[in-house]
C-alpha cells in the first residue's frame, strides 16, 4: 500500500492548493441594452449574437402568431 514517507509540510500543500480557488465569471456590458452577459453568448433578452437576430423572443413569437 502507498503510504507518504514524510509528511507534507503546511506550506507544501498549501502551494499546491493555490489553484484550487474559484474564479468568478466573466462578464461584459452589452452595447446596445446595456444589460451584463458571458461574452462569446447569446443576449437571452433579446435574442441577438454580434448585431444579428439569432433568437426570436417568446412574446413575439406569440405576437406574430396571433396575427
Amino acid at each position: 500500500m502507498a503510504v507518504p514517507k514524510k509528511k507534507v509540510s503546511k506550506s507544501r500543500r498549501d502551494m499546491r492548493r493555490t489553484h484550487h480557488g474559484l474564479t468568478p465569471p466573466t462578464v461584459v456590458e452589452d452595447k446596445d441594452t446595456g444589460e451584463f452577459r458571458r461574452p462569446h453568448h447569446i443576449d437571452l433578452k433579446t435574442g441577438m449574437y454580434r448585431g444579428r437576430q439569432v433568437l426570436i423572443r417568446r412574446e413575439e413569437k406569440e405576437a406574430q402568431e396571433e396575427e
